[in-house]
């Protein structure tokens, strides 16, 4: 049994030998496949009013579901996800290939892919079948979230494996309406609106840190540059340097929790029912003041231990 490789090769098994491979390929696997399954996914291939991407993504979600059938009774079924990969391989690489661009990401885009197999493999019981294109919507966000999930690794060193709560559990589309999808897009809105706040929190608590904590910052967060190289360039010892930078991450991390805590503690009469992005100006102004005030309070026993 001969199998292109995706990782290597430019086309897919339909770009480069059509239909006639892929019908040989098929054949080749009725023993695994079963004859009800085989002859269903026959008709799909056979159907003339299909091009090669309807086929493709009809019978990739007919192979994942013997597939899926298959590690249920803890059987192998190497073949079946085997011309998954053939099928697959070079448009979900495409995909990786644009998200790492997306993120600036230099990661290899072929070391991402393994990962996404590797997470179709592990993860057959998520897949729902219930759609014709099943297997391209639920591969892309794998691809998705296999993206983020190598993009946050890259620090620690870790491999890309999905966590269970990661793997996206399909739905039927028999609940999809149009309130459903304005609910999904308002919620998505607001953890936008969110993440932008808390950003913009975290920028106004890093412009209060010191010179040499933002510079340390700066170096190991943004240059990524090694605790080495950033000691070396600010003079400092590496110990130090590692100090330096826990202090200011705590630092922040506290102002943080600072402003979160008084937003938990104000009712909606105290704010006027507000949201979080309106709240927090006047967050930041009271821990400014607050702050200031320390300070000001340790500047005379300062004064007289001079």
């Amino acid at each position: 049994m001969q199998a292109t490789d995706p990782f290597h090769s430019g086309p897919s098994l339909l770009a480069e030998g059509g239909v006639p491979r892929l019908k040989e390929r098929l054949a080749e696997m009725r023993p695994e496949i079963g004859r009800e399954e085989w002859k269903r996914i026959q008709e799909l291939v056979a159907d003339p009013e299909r091009d090669h991407e309807s086929i493709r993504d009809s019978v990739s979600t007919r192979l994942m579901e013997v597939f899926k059938g298959a590690r249920a009774r803890q059987e192998e079924c190497r073949g079946a996800f085997g011309l998954l990969y053939e099928l697959n391989g070079q448009h979900l690489l495409t995909q990786v290939a644009a998200r790492l661009r997306r993120y600036s990401s230099k990661a290899d885009p072929r070391d991402v892919l393994q990962e996404v197999f590797f997470n179709v493999y592990r993860y057959p019981h998520r897949f729902n079948s219930a759609r014709e294109d099943a297997f391209r919507v639920w591969s892309a966000m794998i691809v998705r979230n296999t993206v983020l999930k190598h993009l946050r690794s890259l620090s620690r060193g870790g491999r890309n494996e999905l966590n269970f709560e990661d793997v996206p559990e399909q739905s039927s589309g028999e609940n999809d309406s149009p309130v459903a999808g304005a609910i999904e897009t308002e919620s998505r809105d607001e953890c936008a609106r969110v993440f932008v706040t808390y950003l913009q929190l975290y920028l106004q608590f890093y412009s209060m840190l010191s010179e040499r904590e933002r510079r340390a910052l700066h170096l190991v967060e943004v240059d990524e540059q090694s605790y080495r190289q950033a000691s070396e360039e600010l003079g400092i010892k590496l110990e130090n340097l590692k100090m330096v930078i826990f202090r200011a991450r705590r630092k922040i991390l506290r102002s943080l929790d600072a402003v979160q805590s008084r937003m938990e503690a104000w009712s909606p009469a105290e704010v006027g029912g507000q949201r979080l992005d309106a709240m927090a100006p006047t967050a930041m102004h009271r821990i400014e003041r607050a702050q200031r005030a320390s300070r000001a309070s340790r500047q005379p026993s300062m004064e007289a231990g001079a």
